[in-house]
């Protein structure tokens, strides 16, 4: 198989560093993948010693086999933050190998993750409305098919190709205006259920720094769909205050599946509506006035109050 290179973006975090390379060792297709672990830079002083542990921790890696074909560190001289680094990385990367797959340090994967990854990437390879591979899947319902297509596409442990990396525009407000122009904003909210409009205008305004949000607004306004799967293969681990993106709380556990996951093209290449319609339910379920009211009394209970 041709497999697609994993991009792994690193920062300060060497013990969840640590489990997300060991989770990719323990997958089937590690000996036939290229690994290119990029390790951000420090942004002060605070974090200095923090990414000079994973960096050291990367050269002793690399000193002894590893496990997967060619394993590759990429260190930035400066910090350059998640989102640039994801888009100078896809867009580099995309245009050398033509596909990628892409974990951050806060994710376990389950052994079959590259295996999902590589076929899903190979069966969807010429499809021009599919644009995204994702195998996280944190609804936990049971009733979702094995995979299934949707307009909308999640960040933990996803790939996608070059020639669908040309739709992305880093342009927050100029995709705004086309959701609004185009009266899309509340379908692009899961209808109204949970705020991703707000996150992309908060995004222009520079209260983050969202390269996803940007991600899921380009593929979106080209009508182009995402392959997730209904049984996930990621589980994110960031959400403990230890990440600059994620604070505490449950919202999104994942239960990982053991299991490979085949992966069989659609014939007809559409959203699918009972997919979506789950969505629109959990979303409505733990982003209501009264869910969030209720986690952040938790949280000031327990003392978190980085989310």
């Amino acid at each position: 198989m041709n497999t697609a290179p994993i991009l792994l973006f690193a920062y300060n975090r060497l013990e969840h560093l640590k489990r997300c390379i060991s989770s990719l060792q323990q997958n089937t297709l590690a000996a036939e993948s290229d690994l290119y672990v990029i390790s951000d830079g420090a942004k002060n002083e605070a974090t200095a010693d923090e990414v000079k542990a994973v960096r050291k921790y990367l050269v002793t890696l690399d000193e002894r086999p590893t496990g997967f074909r060619n394993f590759n560190i990429i260190e930035r001289v400066s910090n350059w933050g998640l989102a640039d680094n994801i888009i100078e990385a896809v867009t580099r990367f995309t245009r050398e190998y033509g596909k990628v797959i892409v974990v951050e340090d806060d994710l376990v994967v389950a052994p079959y993750f590259l295996q999902f990854m590589n076929d899903a990437l190979e069966t969807y390879k010429d499809e021009p409305r599919v644009g995204h591979i994702q195998a996280c899947d944190f609804i936990n319902n049971s009733n979702m098919p094995m995979t299934f297509l949707i307009k909308w596409t999640g960040s933990w442990g996803w790939g996608t190709w070059e020639r669908a990396w040309q739709h992305f525009n880093p342009n927050g407000l100029a995709l705004l205006k086309q959701l609004e122009e185009r009266h899309l904003t509340r379908q692009f909210d899961f209808n109204g259920n949970y705020e991703f409009t707000r996150m992309l205008r908060r995004q222009i305004e520079g209260k983050n720094n969202s390269w996803a949000i940007r991600w899921n607004a380009s593929l979106f306004l080209a009508d182009i769909l995402s392959l997730n799967v209904g049984r996930s293969l990621v589980q994110n681990e960031g959400f403990d205050n230890s990440g600059t993106n994620c604070g505490g709380g449950n919202l999104y556990n994942s239960n990982l599946w053991m299991q490979p996951i085949p992966v069989a093209k659609e014939t007809i290449i559409e959203e699918n509506h009972f997919a979506r319609r789950q969505f629109e339910r959990y979303y409505g379920r733990t982003n209501s006035f009264w869910a969030k009211g209720w986690r952040r009394i938790k949280r000031t209970l327990k003392g978190d109050f980085k989310a």
